[in-house]
């Protein structure tokens, strides 16, 4: 399915170094931020208490921030879960206070906010640090499961050249979107790093779509150079970009502004990775397979030379 067909082809490897120290700029200020700021990580893997509350009417956020505040909890997070009635509250974890009353403190803070609007304690669950540490070590590995499982793929189904730029490409995505959050110090969740996975698959999706039409490319057409070959693969897949990334966009800008606090952050990480997803697709992945040197040669079987019995 096309929306438009461009008959020319764009010349977009001749901007290729272009592109690509553009990319690596923006990959060093992201390293850069996580270095010196870090990630601003959210209870689930600090560990603290997180509760959620109802109310009969709808209350003022910021006002139940603020009454926490006032009881000595530092960076409370305080949002809407459900609906505009349902609020859910999460408390990092504090030194010299006792976890187990945490809850009622801060239950008894909520009630003197208005007293014609009680809230009524839905669930209350306390995530320690030890159980902080082996969710952050388990989102490690399972970001690194993946890597490899790509690599794996691609070196399977195209060659190691293809493998490597598109795992480069895809990195640099990952690291972009770290880097986004360590800027802003936006929170950094269990939902944030399902994102960070989503947009490593949906990333080499890309890749493996630009990377099949070259492959097919080179076998159809022999008197196209390289470059040639690359320009003319991206520019007949770009229809279908913008119709894959477009409706994905779509859905998650109404998850971004319609979705609430709960889903913010993770749709927010969506989209920068979805952007930048086509950038590395396109232009960090192709270039770096031309530099490392694929060839037409790679993809046509080679001959098999009969060996001749010798005449006695």
């Amino acid at each position: 399915m096309e929306f438009f067909r461009i008959k020319k082809d764009i010349p977009f490897m001749r901007h290729a170094l272009v592109f690509n120290v553009i990319s690596f700029i923006t990959f060093l200020l992201a390293v850069f931020f996580l270095a010196t700021k870090g990630l601003h990580f959210s209870v689930e893997f600090t560990g603290g208490t997180l509760m959620e509350v109802t109310y009969p009417q709808a209350p003022n956020i910021d006002n139940l921030r603020k009454q926490i505040e006032g009881e000595g909890f530092s960076d409370p997070q305080v949002q809407n879960f459900g609906s505009s009635r349902d609020v859910l509250i999460r408390v990092p974890l504090a030194k010299d206070t006792d976890s187990n009353k945490v809850s009622e403190r801060i239950l008894n803070a909520l009630k003197t906010v208005d007293t014609t609007n009680q809230p009524e304690l839905k669930r209350v669950e306390f995530v320690g640090p030890q159980v902080g540490k082996e969710l952050a070590s388990d989102g490690a590995m399972a970001l690194l499961l993946v890597v490899l499982g790509i690599v794996a793929y691609l070196a399977v189904r195209f060659e190691w050249r293809f493998a490597v730029s598109a795992i480069i490409a895809n990195l640099h995505d990952v690291v972009i979107i770290l880097g986004f959050f360590a800027l802003f110090q936006w929170e950094f969740s269990l939902p944030v790093l399902a994102a960070v996975l989503a947009v490593l698959g949906y990333s080499v999706n890309e890749s493996v779509v630009v990377f099949d039409r070259v492959r097919e490319t080179f076998k159809k057409k022999r008197g196209m150079t390289t470059p040639e070959v690359l320009d003319h693969a991206i520019t007949s897949t770009i229809s279908r970009t913008i119709i894959t990334h477009g409706s994905t966009q779509l859905m998650v800008t109404s998850m971004l502004i319609f979705g609430g606090t709960a889903l913010h952050y993770f749709a927010l990480a969506l989209t920068i990775g979805i952007c930048f997803g086509i950038y590395s697709s396109v232009l960090v992945a192709s270039p770096l397979v031309m530099w490392l040197g694929v060839s037409r040669e790679q993809f046509i079987p080679k001959p098999k030379v009969e060996k001749q019995e010798a005449v006695v």
